[in-house]
This record gives C-alpha cells, structure tokens and sequence, in this order.
C-alpha cells in the first residue's frame, strides 16, 4: 500500500493569504497592474530574507569585477604600447596585469555562481509554495467551481505560472538588476574619466532603446496574450476529447475530433507567426539603435586619440565597456518580453488563487466533536436552495435523521434527492433554512470537522489512477493492510482483487476505467467502510450491481449501519424496506413520508412506484429462473438479506 507519509512533510513558508476572496466575477476581471503582481511574489521570496541579501551581494560584486575588466585592459595596453621591448614589459605586465586581469574574470564568474547557489533555494521555495497554496486552495474551491471549470486550460495556467517564478526571478535578478548596476557604474567612469559627451551619447543610445523595446514588446504582449489563450483552449480540447475516448468511440467521431482540434492549432498557428513577425521587426529596430550608438561612442574615441587626449588604451576600454554593455542589451527585448509573459501568467495563477470560495468556514466556527456521543441526530429543517436562481431545486425541505436511525430518499431523476447530500457535506450552503448535526447548523462547524464525521458513496464512482490499495486506503489514508483488506472484503471485493495478477496494486487506471463499474463501486462502499464515520450517505450506493452481489453487499452494509445514522438515496425500493422513515420527493418537495407498511397502506405515489417495479423484479426473476444456481431458492437466505436490508 503506498505511503501517507508525505502528509505530515514540513510545510513551505507561509505566503500571502489565500483566502482572500475576489468579488465575484474576479477571475474575468482586468488583469493586474505588474507591480501588484510582483508585490504578491515579493512575500514568497521575502521568505529566505538572507539569501535574497547575500545574492544581492554577490551580484553586485559580480559587476563591480566585470567593470574593472576594461579598467585593467587599458593600463595592459597603455604599459605595453611605450615600451615594447623592455625587461618591464615582459615580467612585470604579464605577472602582475595579466593575472590581475584572469582574477577579475574569474571573480565575476565565481560570484555569478555564488549568487545562483543562495538563491536557487529562495527561487525553489517560492515556486514550491506558490504551487502548494493554488493547489490548495483549488481544493478549497466549491464544487460549482470544479463543474464549471475546463481541467486542461487551467492546469495549463498554474503549469505556466510556476514556471513563471523561475523567470522573474532569473530574468530579473539575474540580466535586469544587473544589467542597471552595470550601467550605472560605467556611465559614472566614463563621466569621471573622460568628457561628459561620452556618458551622453551612452545615455541617450541605452533610453531610445529602452524606450522602443519597452513601447513595441508592450504592443507585442497582446499577441502573446492571445497565443496563450488559444493554447489553453487548444490543450482543454485535446484534454476534453481523450478524457471522453469511448464516447468518441461509440459516436465514430475520431474525424470530427481531429478537425476541431486542427481548427484550433490553426488559430493558433495564426497567433504564433503574427508574434514572430512583430518579434522580428523589434529585433530589426534594437540592433539598429546599438550600431548606432557603438559608431558615436567609437567614433569619439577615435577622435580623442588622434588629438592626444586619449591613448590607445582608452579607446580599448571605451570599446570594451561598449561591448559589455551591449551584449545584455541585445537580450533585453527578450528578456524584457519574457518579464512581462512571466507576469502575465503568474497573474493568471494569482486569479485562480483569488476565486472566491463559494462555501466557507465562519470567523468563529468551531470542530464538532462526537467522540464519546455516538451517532449523531441530522436534520433539515424548512431548507431552500437552488444552483440557479432562476430554477429552484429544493421547496421548504424538513426532516429528520434521529441519531443512530436510517431514514431512506426516494423519488424520480431530478427530483432534488442527490442535493440533499451535497448539502449535508457542505458543497453548497442552503439559501434558506438550515440544517444542523447534533443540534449544531452545519454552517457554524468547520468544514473539516464535519466531513471527517460523513462517509458517502456517491452514485458516480471515480478512482485515482493508482492501485486498488491506494484507492480503498483513501478512505483513512493511516489504515494498516490489514484493515484494507478487511474493508474490501466487507464490500465483496477483496477475491476478485486477489485473483488479479497484481493483487492490490493493480493499477486501476484513469477514473478507474480499467475497471468495470460494479468494481468501482465496490472499491468505493470498501473506502467508506474503512473510513468508519458515525453519518454514512449511500447515494444509489449498489446501483452499479448485479442482483446477486447487491443482496450480498446490502447485508453488510445493514450490519455497518448499526447504530449510525444513514441518509439512504435510493432507487430500488426493495433495498430501503426496513428504513426508520421513506421520504418521497417530487419536483423539489417531499409528497409523501412514513415506514414501509404506511407507504403501502396509503396507495400513493410510493405505492404506485413499489407496484411497477416489483412487477418488473417478477419478470426478471422468471426470466432468470432457470440461471438460478441448484439449490438456492427463490426464499433463500441472500434473497431475505437483500429484501430485509437498509
């Protein structure tokens, strides 16, 4: 069985609150502003506080090192140029410069180097957490969220913004900030050291070509923006349309798949060469402002030797300094879109992370504590509710589940009975009424205190893609093999798991599609039982079943429910005989309620169903008569089990 202990890992350090909740519609709102991006990043990096101050360090002796390069190389060649041939030249240059000029190399590499250890684990951490709390908080997302939601494009999203942390952090702190330090220390020497003409022309050529790359890559970000957009929606199709292989199958519509997921690579092709053909004319327009600028600053030079102002080496330095500057520059374009499309993405994930949450603890909500109490008592009392406001689902809804008894739903598709569970898990919260566990609204308790004490086996099954162990183990994630095995074979699976050539860790598939929906089912009834609560939900819990694993099933699940208090939603009328009240829902509202035998007696709605398909069971069972196993009867103990169960 795989190991849980990842769960009591140390946590990453905390960031910005993620609870905050956006006003509704947050997620279609204007994007951010990138200095609030950046201000919600900063916390995440302010985390490792030292080694963001330690590579700042480095970084900065990194520059200072790389600017004194030039320096050296001028004195080499102004020492060189007057006396060519002296003892002088030979020793003293290459002993003293010549190693001078290696150390300054090698420090400007070996600070880089320093700075990119110390901060690799503030960069990792700062993705890490980010990463753990979009996570997170997407599981603390109500389940409106969750059906609306299209799985490739947002995974798509928080793939992109993660990956976005690493390139603010590399493009920023390593090729922006530095960059700046660098040219501000040279435009200071050039200053200092020669005419202010030189530290102008430098200026002016770095501002025309900050200017243009920033206004054209700002022009270019909405054709990024849009390739983005069209990625998504291209990888959600792709996604959507395997996830529904069968479906695709069943329908002969594999063709049809492949043409629009070609209409939507060709949108995006169409994006993707629009991008590059503006991508080429900033490349074009940057290369041509730095010829222009090296030609001025050089030119300059040139005319400062030939007065006598400057020596060689001075020119030398000033083509070096050029040089050096001028190489990041050439990568700002990029650097500077890559900064932005990094922002862009992150903001996206931050969105994600600012998605109210539709169902949330109260301030003050407190645990709900069952321990020495038993089986709660569970009760709906004169509860509305509606997905849309337009189409009520649930019309002044009151029952009650007394404590340790089973109270069974029953009625037409449609007819709000499956709402019912998913208001009593907190999945949605009611508009109007309420409903209370132990006497408490369900509202005031903590959403986690309050699952912990509800097990559910919910109509449509669906498995992780791991073993069979894992998938059983699920239900209470600290179980022994044990207890695993125990549950499965409560749930009448644990033989046909052995027969398989991998036993419990048989991989179940995606969804479990590797296995057959009765299967599914039972791996599910196998977790709620393992899980144990005191409030169990069986949401068409053996519908998946044939007749005869359903009888079996049905009696352990009676034995389990002994002294638990059970919401039973049901279709089969014969599986809820023994039920403490029948409530039966129509449109929204309860039309009929009270135990079997009542039911019966008052030839209702409940009636008229228990009639229509007890003359279908009968019809089955002829049918059937003659695939009956010799000896077992149709009174046999598993027909009575299934007859009298809950």
């Amino acid at each position: 069985m795989r190991s849980h202990a990842h769960r009591h890992a140390s946590a990453p350090p905390p960031g910005p609150d993620a609870s905050a909740g956006a006003p509704p519609g947050a997620a279609g709102a204007r994007p951010r502003r990138d200095r609030e991006t950046l201000s919600r990043l900063w916390p995440y990096l302010w985390a490792y506080k030292w080694r963001v101050v330690a590579a700042l360090s480095f970084m900065v002796g990194a520059k200072l090192a790389n600017v004194g390069v030039p320096l050296l190389l001028k004195n080499l060649v102004d020492r060189l140029a007057p006396t060519a041939g002296s003892a002088q030249a030979l020793l003293v240059v290459p002993v003293g410069l010549l190693v001078a000029y290696g150390l300054l190399r090698l420090s400007t590499s070996v600070f880089t180097e320093l700075r990119e250890l110390v901060f690799a684990k503030a960069t990792e951490g700062a993705a890490r957490s980010i990463s753990l709390q979009v996570f997170s908080h997407l599981h603390a997302l109500s389940l409106r969220f969750h059906l609306e939601r299209q799985t490739g494009g947002m995974t798509r999203d928080i793939e992109r913004g993660t990956r976005a942390v690493h390139s603010l952090i590399s493009y920023s702190l390593y090729s922006i900030v530095p960059t700046l330090i660098e040219v501000t220390l040279v435009l200071s020497l050039l200053a200092v050291k020669f005419d202010m003409v030189f530290a102008w022309i430098t200026l002016s050529a770095l501002v025309v070509y900050i200017a243009f790359t920033v206004s054209v890559t700002h022009w270019r970000t909405r054709f990024r923006r849009e390739m983005n957009e069209l990625d998504s929606k291209a990888h959600s199709r792709a996604i959507d349309s395997l996830l529904n292989y069968e479906t695709v199958k069943y329908f002969n519509n594999e063709a049809f798949e492949a043409h629009r997921y070609d209409e939507a690579l060709e949108r995006l092709r169409r994006a993707g060469v629009k991008s590059q053909q503006t991508l080429s004319l900033l490349n074009a327009g940057q290369q041509t402002i730095i010829a222009i600028g090296l030609i001025a600053m050089l030119w300059r030079a040139t005319q400062g030797v030939v007065a006598g102002r400057m020596s060689v080496g001075d020119l030398v330095m000033v083509n070096a300094f050029m040089i050096q500057l001028y190489i990041p520059l050439n990568f700002l374009g990029v650097i500077y879109r890559e900064i932005k499309q990094s922002l862009t993405d992150l903001d996206k994930m931050f969105t994600l992370m600012q998605r109210e949450r539709e169902v949330a603890d109260a301030p003050d909500a407190r645990p709900l504590l069952l321990k020495d109490q038993g089986a709660p008592a569970v009760r709906f009392d004169h509860v509305q509710f509606a997905y849309d406001p337009a189409r009520p689902i649930l019309h002044d809804v009151s029952f009650e589940i007394p404590a340790g008894q089973t109270v069974a739903v029953v009625g037409p598709s449609g007819s709000g009975k499956s709402t019912l569970a998913r208001l009593l898990y907190r999945f949605y919260d009611v508009q109007q009424g309420r409903i209370t566990v132990h006497g408490h609204d369900i509202r005031s308790l903590t959403q986690d205190s309050l699952r912990r004490a509800i097990g559910i086996v919910p109509q449509d099954t669906v498995l992780f893609n791991d073993t069979v162990a894992y998938n059983i183990a699920y239900g209470r994630p600290e179980a022994t093999r044990e207890e695993v095995e125990q549950a499965a074979r409560a749930a009448r699976i644990h033989d046909f798991i052995v027969a398989t050539p991998g036993g419990y860790d048989t991989t179940v598939g995606e969804r479990g599609l590797k296995l057959s929906g009765g299967e599914k089912q039972r791996v599910a009834i196998a977790r709620t039982l393992l899980k144990d609560p005191p409030i169990l939900v069986f949401d068409e819990a053996t519908s998946a079943l044939d007749s005869a694993n359903e009888r079996a099933i049905q009696a352990e699940l009676a034995a389990v429910a002994q002294g638990k208090t059970v919401l039973v939603i049901a279709h089969r009328l014969s599986t809820i005989v023994n039920a403490h009240e029948i409530l039966v829902m129509e449109h929204g509202r309860i039309i009929e309620r009270g135990t079997h035998p009542v039911l019966l007696a008052a030839n209702g709605r409940y009636a008229q169903m228990w009639r229509l398909q007890q003359a279908g069971a009968h019809g089955q069972d002829q049918a059937g008569s003659q695939e009956r196993p010799q000896g077992e009867a149709p009174g046999s103990p598993a027909d009575e089990a299934g007859a009298q169960s809950v």
